[in-house]
């Protein structure tokens, strides 16, 4: 069970990432996606209208969530994945503690998967701290 942990945590990332970057492009390229969204507190509807006001920047946010994910579900190239996604991870839990705490919950969650995966792959991270 110990050599699958690693196996599960990087498909249920995977998953979670470019489950919700796709449904986040289609929001974006035709104002729906295909998992409905409850109507946002008012401060984090805000601060997302002013995101999606930039015109670059969610779009590119929802691509590297779509192509990290992948990269994990299929298992290649796995630091780069975590390496593309771990400032997502930060900004989605840092939005959530100031803006929206019932959304949370699945930010500890991808942390807690990141955090995990980025420790089961430590020996090859750390090859981007030498001098």
């Amino acid at each position: 069970m110990k050599a699958k942990l690693p196996l599960i945590a990087r498909l249920l990332l995977g998953l979670i990432f470019t489950i919700f970057g796709l449904n986040g492009l289609m929001m974006i390229l035709t104002g729906s996606g295909f998992i409905p969204m409850p109507p946002p507190a008012p401060e984090f509807g805000e601060a997302m209208g002013g995101l999606f006001k930039l015109g670059y920047l969610m779009p590119l946010v929802k691509v590297l969530e779509v192509v990290g994910g992948v990269l994990l579900l299929i298992g290649v190239y796995k630091r780069l994945a975590l390496v593309l996604l771990i400032p997502i991870i930060v900004n989605i839990v840092g939005v959530h503690i100031a803006l929206d705490p019932s959304g949370l919950p699945i930010g500890i969650l991808i942390t807690a998967l990141a955090v995990y995966l980025v420790a089961v792959e430590w020996k090859g991270f750390s090859q981007l701290l030498v001098k």
